[in-house]
């Protein structure tokens, strides 16, 4: 059996769309969809079924769904077994939006020039959820905002990036007082159900600022082109850059460290993986801190 064909069935079983297993495996639809037909083929059985515009298991499909995902970490063991003592095999790596665009290319950078054998992939999602995949093992390790409260003791975490919140508005508002903005122009919220956007709600709530709400959204690019059309300011954490191309914002600090949105790389302190965690640490550390010297870890 081909493992590429199990790895299509999961992708599509957790997301519900071939379009969007496509997308994170690099390749068309049309060649998950080849591989799931071959995978039903070699089983004797159909494993996934349309309901609406959601694509999902069968009967079939859900009873082998928990052992296609064991199976295939088991497979990533057994070649990170084989590779040893080389520092060489897979590695999945979570992030959140902002961290993919703005530290996990310097961090491939310097891990594929040091450690040419490691192959990492990377996948997408929120903290909350980054957070959940990496307890359960189904990531190896996660950039994503830190929380709020203590991690497992089964965890550790590294500080990689510090971000101020901060007030963006248009560059063609007269006034640069955060305070005055916040009471008198209307507001594009941060989505709450992500930890940035506690943070920013946390804020508001300390001051006893109430904002004039227009949307509310899960996604900073998005935040910032919106701002910068004129449909509002609001409360972002200063992510790193790239940030959206020509826009013409102005951004002001507005709260202290107890508001900072810190970006932190998270994982199991025992893993089949573990040198390449810590290779991937390493680099992580060595491209977003200028002296990071010994790695400082966080319970």
């Amino acid at each position: 059996m081909d493992t590429r064909f199990l790895e299509s069935f999961v992708e599509v079983s957790e997301h519900g769309s071939l379009a969007e297993a496509a997308r994170r495996l690099g390749i068309t639809p049309a060649a998950v969809a080849q591989r799931i037909r071959a995978l039903e083929a070699e089983l004797g059985c159909r494993l996934l079924t349309r309901a609406g515009r959601v694509v999902q298991p069968t009967e079939a499909g859900f009873a082998i769904l928990a052992r296609s995902r064991t199976f295939l970490r088991e497979i990533r063991d057994l070649r990170t077994v084989a590779a040893a003592p080389a520092t060489a095999g897979e590695l999945t790596v979570g992030a959140v939006s902002t961290a993919i665009t703005g530290l996990v290319p310097q961090i491939l950078n310097e891990v594929i020039a040091e450690y040419p054998r490691v192959q990492v992939y990377i996948e997408p999602a929120t903290s909350i959820e980054l957070y959940s995949k990496v307890l359960d093992g189904d990531l190896d390790a996660a950039i994503l905002v830190q929380p709020r409260f203590p991690l497992p003791k089964t965890c550790e975490l590294h500080t990689l990036r510090r971000e101020a919140l901060v007030l963006i508005a248009p560059a063609s508002v007269d006034s640069r007082d955060p305070y005055q903005l916040l009471r008198t122009q209307p507001f594009v919220r941060y989505d709450r159900k992500h930890w940035g956007g506690r943070l920013a709600d946390n804020y508001l709530k300390t001051t006893g600022i109430v904002p004039a709400e227009r949307f509310e959204l899960d996604s900073l690019e998005a935040i910032a082109v919106m701002v910068d059309r004129g449909l509002g300011i609001s409360l972002v954490p200063d992510w790193a850059p790239p940030w959206p191309a020509g826009l013409s914002l102005i951004k002001i600090p507005v709260a202290a460290a107890a508001y900072e949105r810190r970006i932190g790389l998270m994982s199991l302190r025992s893993s089949p993986r573990l040198r390449l965690i810590r290779a991937f640490t390493e680099a992580a550390l060595r491209m977003t801190q200028p002296s990071p010297g010994p790695l400082t870890r966080e319970a």
